[in-house]
């Protein structure tokens, strides 16, 4: 299996990002290839300065890189040579099958991936926009939120599609039997909500297959109400984010709290405390898949450590072998002729009607 990572993104690139290649070189088999995208200089100097010579390891020259106060479009467009867009082609259809990657990963700028995935990967079949399914750990288990951060004004028949395709991940990839797929709203009641929100309802619900359970409510996200939750990117992202903020936040204050209480009582907790914040740290759980492209891509938190990449790396590699493309690109195109039109009559009625 051939992987691709982008060795120049995140907040701790390049040390972080090789270390966690590093610690990932003993999951992967003999036949495996990980092709670190980014300046050959700095990567040869890294790799040498760790003493790791692999034969599984090959450099693509890049020399640019894509900031991430940068315009994504823009920047991809301009910057032909950074290691993103130099990633994201080399994974591209148009590639010859002897030298095309299997999967790629970065934790550099969020747009220019998703911008470059689309341009040089291409979307699936029937796959207007492709969004990113991030999983959150939860007490009850693992939830799907798409879309995180892809695509931040969709249409019904975006949000729609990311339905089907955040379901058909969990079912394939997280291993839920039947996932319970919802959409985030103000509120569970049928009335409530946007009129984006009802059009995308009432697509999902006409959904074949799918177990569409309605709406929920942003408290009912780590209750174990749904397993699926599809939202808007902006909406998502900012979940995300809150998200992790707020888990380590909560077990920083119950470790104060306790510490100061009873000193004895807090250390003999220690290791409790150490699980639950193994459980609740994103830098457990690698990174994210945007769904939709024709090929393998996942995004990382921006802060990504070793662990994380190293994470990544793994879930790159399992994502390709469970094949779950294919499985999105039969289910988009066989519920085409059901939801495409229905969603093309709700945007003219939606563009007619005054708001």
């Amino acid at each position: 299996m051939r992987l691709a990572i982008d060795v120049m993104g995140g907040d701790h690139a390049p040390g972080v990002v090789l270390e966690g290649v590093i610690a990932a070189l003993p999951e992967l088999g003999p036949g495996d290839q990980l092709t670190l995208v980014g300046p050959r200089s700095i990567i040869e100097s890294a790799l040498r300065e760790r003493a790791v010579d692999d034969p599984r390891l090959r450099i693509e020259h890049a020399p640019d890189v894509i900031e991430m106060h940068e315009s994504p479009v823009e920047a991809v467009r301009c910057k032909p040579d950074s290691s993103i867009v130099r990633m994201c082609m080399l994974a591209s259809p148009k590639t010859p099958a002897e030298q095309r990657l299997d999967g790629v990963l970065s934790a550099g700028n969020t747009g220019a991936c998703v911008a470059a995935a689309t341009m040089h990967m291409k979307r699936l079949p029937g796959v207007h926009r492709p969004g990113i399914a991030v999983t959150l750990p939860t007490f009850h288990g693992p939830i799907v939120v798409c879309d995180a951060g892809a695509n931040p004004e969709p249409r019904p028949l975006h949000l729609a599609q990311y339905g089907v395709m955040a379901e058909t991940y969990a079912k394939h990839v997280l291993g839920i039997a039947n996932p319970r797929v919802a959409q985030l709203n103000i509120g569970a009641e049928e009335a409530k909500g946007t009129r984006m929100t009802k059009l995308v309802r009432d697509l999902l619900a006409i959904v074949e297959g799918t177990n569409y359970i309605g709406y929920i409510e942003g408290r009912d996200l780590f209750d174990g109400a749904a397993d699926v939750i599809v939202t808007d990117g902006f909406v998502g992202n900012t979940i995300l984010k809150l998200a992790e903020g707020l888990s380590m936040s909560l077990l920083k204050g119950i470790g104060a709290a306790v510490l100061e209480a009873d000193p004895e009582l807090a250390m003999r907790m220690q290791p409790i405390a150490q699980r639950l914040k193994k459980k609740n740290d994103y830098q457990e759980y690698g990174g994210a898949p945007l769904l939709g492209v024709n090929g393998v891509c996942i995004i990382c938190h921006g802060s990504a450590k070793a662990r994380m990449i190293q994470t990544a790396i793994t879930q790159t590699r399992e994502f390709v072998e469970t094949g779950v493309n294919a499985q999105i690109g039969q289910r988009l195109t066989a519920l085409a002729p059901l939801i495409e039109p229905r969603a093309a009559a709700n945007q003219t009625a939606q563009v007619r009607t005054p708001a």
